[in-house]
């Protein structure tokens, strides 16, 4: 089930405190916002009040927050004090409880994604497709799929994809900009909600944000002729206000995302397991569903020769995924010794020991005789 945020109750309380330090004539302390934005160590944070004097601040963190490691990310719902009204600036003093949290993209309060694929321009990869369907099938968040830049294919070909993410277990959502197509079902599934976009790169995705939102500027670039894929315009998230309702986030295109890190991960994130794993249970508990017996998942279904393939792949890297196999100590590395079996052994210091590359060396040469040149010009 999707996670809606209500913060209705403390933007009220916030509202009643800027009121009350109205009518008495005091400047409000804090001020409650979203960071829509974050670059470098800039949060660009819009003001939940309607009786702030500007609607967005550039704001910093405080030093507080630094020595405790609390990061600031985009979704976030922080309180900002001593804004700087007439410099547009503030600082951010406390980040609120998270009710959910993305670490790739980097975004906090979502609760669903929107993938976004085109049918066209460039041509569509079954096999990315289905990795980022994985991905985003991981965060637990609501899905919802569009299949963009329908204008450039036939309706044949269009049914032919709805028809075969149907057979995945996935409805999509046919858009066209042209064409006015799909538009309006798609801002209604996205109203009221803090959606994440994600996509491989020259999808649309910076088109599609332009549409429903004209008065924003983005970069919207083409596909590559060489490579046939798309070209990076998004350099970093960034939330857009929807005139329905809701948030909406903006994200650099990923060309491979990746796969879970356990087996059993990784049978969730397909709706066909799931829905087979409803009409009974496997005879062992932990089954992988590949020669286990009594399993009831293997079978001839369109996605389980890539299902295997993705097993295979998690369970090629044992160090990577079992934390059994994980050393506890950071100075000591795993060895596999004489048969099979793994042995500790102290790590060096790459700094002290290991050699410097004639290029550093170099390089160290030319900034040492830089410096001197600057002491005696």
């Amino acid at each position: 089930m999707p996670c809606t945020l209500n913060v209705a109750p403390l933007f009220y309380e916030i509202e009643i405190n800027v009121m009350a330090a109205t009518e008495s004539g005091l400047a409000c302390p804090t001020w409650l916002g979203t960071v829509l934005a974050v670059q470098a160590n800039f949060y660009r944070v819009r003001l939940a009040s309607a009786m702030a004097p500007r609607p967005e601040l550039l704001c910093v963190r405080r030093s507080r927050l630094k020595k405790m490691g609390q990061q600031v990310m985009v979704g976030d719902q922080v309180q900002v004090d001593g804004p700087d009204w007439q410099g547009g600036r503030g600082a951010i003093a406390q980040v609120l409880p998270r009710q959910s949290e993305l670490l790739r993209p980097a975004v906090a309060n979502a609760d669903q994604i929107l993938l976004v694929f085109a049918l066209a321009d460039p041509e569509p990869d079954t096999h990315q497709i289905n990795r980022f369907l994985i991905t985003a099938e991981e965060t637990g968040f609501r899905l919802i799929i569009a299949l963009s830049k329908a204008d450039l294919v036939t309706p044949e070909q269009r049914n032919r994809w709805q028809s075969r993410l149907e057979d995945w277990g996935y409805r999509a959502l046919i858009l066209s900009v042209p064409q006015s197509l799909g538009w309006q079902d798609l801002r209604t599934l996205l109203a009221d909600h803090l959606t994440v976009i994600c996509g491989p790169s020259g999808v649309g995705k910076s088109s599609l944000i332009q549409y429903l939102m004209p008065d924003e500027s983005l970069r919207i670039g083409t596909v590559s002729e060489r490579w046939g894929r798309g070209k990076h315009t998004t350099r970093h998230v960034e939330l857009f206000a929807l005139t329905e309702g809701g948030l909406l986030a903006d994200t650099p295109g990923f060309n491979q995302p990746n796969l879970p890190k356990s087996p059993q991960t990784l049978a969730t994130c397909f709706p066909e397991i799931r829905q087979r794993l409803t009409l009974g249970t496997c005879h062992f508990q932990d089954c992988y569903h590949h020669h286990e017996p009594g399993c009831i998942v293997r079978g001839d279904w369109p996605r389980y020769p890539f299902y295997l393939d993705c097993l295979e792949t998690i369970q090629g890297q044992p160090l990577a995924s079992d934390p059994s196999l994980q050393s506890a100590e950071p100075n000591v590395k795993l060895k596999s010794g004489s048969g099979g079996k793994l042995t500790s052994e102290p790590l060096l210091d790459t700094k002290k020991y290991r050699r410097r590359s004639r290029r550093e060396q170099h390089q160290r040469l030319m900034d040492w005789q830089e410096r001197e040149e600057e002491i005696y010009d």
